[in-house]
């Protein structure tokens, strides 16, 4: 059985690549389609008619200024509680940019009060400190939890929507906004601390016992080391450092809550976020049905944080992911057998709405068969792709609701085509995608630039 470098397994743990038997995650490009723009029986022409039919135009993705253009996304998002919003590729300035300028409109014009990002748990509540406190440095928070496959979050996109959100704090102490970080490939030193403070706060006769579960699993290097060496440790001592922070949780759920439930269900959301993290790792990476398992257990547990942070703290979230990961669908099922969005609709129902992000042409960063960090460059999408038709709609950038499009448009929506789905690593894809079976609303964007990453991490 093949034996997958560890560099490899964390950049498909995290990010999203390919690896099969003999090649790695930069593996090539799929072949060229072969099929025509449309559906069988409807022209071209007539499906970007009706596209056009329902298509609003977007002035620009930058967040500053009016946003009133946004107004017909409000009635495609309706009373959703969440609404995850895709990426067409890991590093691109303009989906960043325009999640951002999404996230004002939604606080001023819908009362959403968190955004939710693609990053750790324990990621999310220092960057949360921050936005709610003025704890710490927001450019160090991000340099320090951002990196290995979180590397593109440092990026000055989003050190600007931080620094807006505790600016708008300030100015609303009472009414803040918040954010959440859902991803679980690592749990920092401060969330071990606070589950031991609150046992030795609520139960000291168990301080002893945590002691010894959590041995060796309290953080002590920086983030991209410690998720590097925990991938190198092996699979049995993977499996036996799950076991115990297993055996921790439970011993928690099992004490009353006593008087402060609220510091109770804080208390065991950390504990079971340090389990989670190591739930993830505690699969057996060089049989390719397990690596496809931990695929599925990740979008699970990210879901699952979203759901909670949703019922504990009552705000409607706006959730930044990949496209795939905010999908109802799943466009490599080998590899990814079912996706956070699938999970997020189970939970909510019509609550969650989804956005899919595409785009024509243009740059962005990703990693190449070097693992380096490269510019890649795009140019126009080809025949037989998604991207095509969509670029033929008469504004450069737009948005649609794809519940609503006429005939023949719906047909060709629910046809799987290539699609652009680039990850952390490239060449990747194009994949076959269904954009009518995997977004409620899709978002074009005619051409994209690449992020401005904040230093090397």
């Amino acid at each position: 059985m093949q034996r997958f470098p560890s560099a490899l397994v964390l950049a498909l743990l995290l990010g999203l690549g390919t690896a099969t038997a003999g090649v790695p995650l930069t593996a090539a490009a799929a072949p060229a389609p072969t099929f025509s723009d449309a559906s069988p029986g409807a022209s071209t022409a007539r499906i970007v008619d009706a596209l056009n039919r329902s298509a609003h135009p977007l002035r620009t993705v930058e967040p500053q200024g009016d946003t009133g253009e946004l107004r017909p996304l409000d009635r495609m998002i309706g009373d959703a509680r969440v609404v995850g919003i895709g990426e067409a590729t890991h590093s691109s300035h303009d989906f960043f940019a325009l999640k951002s300028r999404i996230f004002h409109h939604l606080v001023e014009e819908k009362g959403f009060r968190t955004f939710a990002l693609e990053a750790s748990w324990s990621t999310g509540l220092r960057l949360n400190d921050y936005v709610l406190h003025g704890t710490g440095d927001p450019g160090r928070i991000m340099s320090d939890e951002f990196q290995s496959d979180y590397l593109w979050w440092n990026n000055t996109d989003y050190l600007r929507l931080i620094e807006w959100m505790r600016a708008y704090n300030v100015r609303h102490p009472h009414d803040p906004v918040r954010f959440m970080g859902d991803d679980i490939g690592w749990t920092g030193p401060e969330v071990y601390d606070a589950v031991t403070r609150y046992v030795a706060r609520t139960h000291p006769e168990l301080n002893a016992r945590f002691a010894e579960l959590y041995r060796g699993l309290r953080p002590t290097v920086a983030t991209g080391t410690y998720m590097k060496h925990y991938l190198d440790t092996p699979y049995a001592a993977r499996k036996e450092r799950a076991d115990r922070t297993g055996r921790a949780l439970r011993l928690l759920t099992r004490r009353s809550p006593g008087a402060d439930r609220v510091a109770f269900d804080r208390a065991v959301q950390n504990a079971r976020a340090i389990d989670r993290t190591a739930r993830q790792y505690a699969f057996d990476f060089d049989d390719p049905a397990q690596l496809a398992a931990s695929m599925r257990y990740r979008d699970r547990a990210m879901a699952a944080n979203v759901v909670w942070w949703q019922q504990h703290t009552g705000t409607k979230m706006l959730l930044s992911a990949h496209n795939s990961h905010v999908a109802y669908q799943t466009a490599d099922p080998a590899q990814y057998p079912r996706m956070q969005g699938a999970f997020l609709r189970d939970s909510f129902g019509p609550a969650y709405v989804n956005v899919g992000l595409t785009f024509d042409q243009g740059s962005f960063n990703a990693t190449g068969a070097d693992g380096a960090i490269h510019r890649r460059t795009c140019g126009p999408a080809g025949p037989g792709s998604n991207e095509r038709t969509l670029e033929r709609v008469r504004y450069r950038n737009y948005a649609v609701d794809l519940r609503t499009v006429g005939s023949p448009a719906r047909a060709w929506l629910a046809t799987a085509r290539p699609t652009r789905s680039i990850g952390t690593a490239y060449p990747a894809g194009p994949y076959d995608i269904a954009l009518g079976r995997s977004y409620d609303i899709l978002i074009h964007l005619h051409h994209i630039t690449a992020a401005r990453l904040r230093g090397d991490t």
